[in-house]
C-alpha cells in the first residue's frame, strides 16, 4: 500500500514537472523561430523608418510609436480606474454584501467576453455615441472630428479590456495588507482616507504594479479591440493628436500576413515586427519590474 502510495506520488510529480517543462520548451521554440526568421530584417533602419511600396519595404517606426501611445493612454485610464474599483471593493464595503457581489459578477464577466466584442462595443459607444456629441458640441459645422476611429478610442476601449485584470490583482494586493494595520492607524485618530492613502496604498504599490504590467502584457498585442476603433491598413506617419488614427505593431503582424500583395515576399517583415512586439513588451514589463523592485527596497528600509 506504501508503495503504491510512492509511485502514484512520484507520478504525479514527474506529470507535473513533465507539463512545465512542455510550456517552458514550446515558449523557448517559439521565441527560437520568430527570432530566426526576423533576425536577418531587423535593424536600425527596419526600426526607425516608415513602411514604403506597399509595406512590402522600409520600417515599422510608426507602428512602433503608435503601440506604445496606445499602451500608454490604456494604462492612464485603466489602471487608476482598476485601482479605485478594487479599493471601494476592499475597504468600503462588506465582501458578501450585495453591491461587492454584483461588481466582482460584473468584473468577472468583463474578463470573459471576447475582445472583438470589445471592439464593437467601442465602435458603437465610444465612436458612435460620445465622438458623435463631442462633434455636435465642439467641432465646426460639417467636420467630423471625433466621431472617427482615432487613438483616444482604442485607448478607452483596451483600457476597458484590461480592467478587469487591474481590479482583481489590485484588490487581492490590498487584502493582503494585514488588517492590524489598519485598525492601529485608525485607533491613532486617522481618518479611513487617511488609512488608505498612508497605509494601505503604499504597502500594496507593488501589487498595483503588477497589476499594469499584466495589463500592459495583455494589451500591447490585442488586435481585435482597435480594429474598429483606431488602428490603420496604412498610416506612414506618427499621429500627433488623439483624434488621429494610428498604426499597431499586433495589427501592422496580421495585414502583412493576410492582406499582403506578396506574403512570401513580406515574410522577414512578418517575423522582424513581431520579434520588435516582443521586446517593446519585455521592455515596458522589465521597466515596471525594475520600478516595483526599487519600490520594495524602499520600503524595507
Amino acid at each position: 500500500m506504501k508503495l503504491g502510495r510512492e509511485a502514484a506520488g512520484k507520478g504525479f510529480i514527474f506529470l507535473t514537472s513533465g507539463s512545465a517543462f512542455l510550456i517552458i520548451a514550446v515558449i523557448i521554440f517559439i521565441c527560437i523561430t520568430i527570432l530566426h526568421g526576423g533576425w536577418s530584417t531587423l535593424s536600425w533602419e527596419f526600426i526607425f523608418s516608415a513602411p514604403e511600396n506597399g509595406m512590402t519595404e522600409g520600417g515599422i517606426f510608426p507602428a512602433i510609436i503608435g503601440t506604445f501611445m496606445l499602451v500608454f493612454i490604456m494604462s492612464l485610464v485603466g489602471v487608476p480606474v482598476g485601482t479605485v474599483t478594487a479599493i471601494f471593493l476592499s475597504e468600503y464595503v462588506k465582501r458578501s454584501s450585495f453591491i461587492a457581489k454584483t461588481i466582482r459578477f460584473a468584473v468577472n464577466t468583463l474578463a470573459g467576453i471576447p475582445s472583438i466584442v470589445f471592439g464593437l462595443f467601442g465602435l458603437g459607444f465610444f465612436i458612435q455615441f460620445v465622438g458623435r456629441n463631442m462633434d455636435r458640441a465642439f467641432s465646426p459645422p460639417g467636420e467630423l472630428v471625433w466621431s472617427q476611429p482615432s487613438l483616444l478610442w482604442a485607448g478607452l476601449t483596451m483600457a476597458l479590456l484590461t480592467l478587469p485584470i487591474v481590479i482583481v490583482v489590485v484588490e487581492e494586493a490590498i487584502a493582503s495588507v494585514p488588517r492590524e494595520l489598519r485598525e492601529a492607524s485608525l485607533a491613532l485618530g486617522a481618518t479611513k482616507w487617511e488609512t488608505i492613502t498612508r497605509i494601505v496604498l503604499p504597502n500594496s504599490i507593488t501589487g498595483i504594479l503588477t497589476g499594469g504590467i499584466l495589463a500592459v502584457s495583455r494589451g500591447a498585442g490585442e488586435v481585435a479591440p482597435i480594429l474598429f476603433t483606431g488602428a490603420a491598413y496604412f498610416l506612414p506617419y506618427i499621429p500627433h493628436r488623439l483624434s488621429d488614427q494610428f498604426m499597431q505593431l499586433g495589427y501592422h503582424v496580421y495585414v502583412m500576413a493576410t492582406q499582403s500583395t506578396n506574403v512570401e515576399q513580406t515574410m522577414g517583415i512578418q517575423y522582424a515586427t513581431t520579434l520588435v512586439l516582443l521586446l517593446l513588451t519585455f521592455l515596458l514589463n522589465l521597466s515596471a519590474i525594475l520600478l516595483r523592485y526599487q519600490l520594495r527596497k524602499r520600503m524595507r528600509v
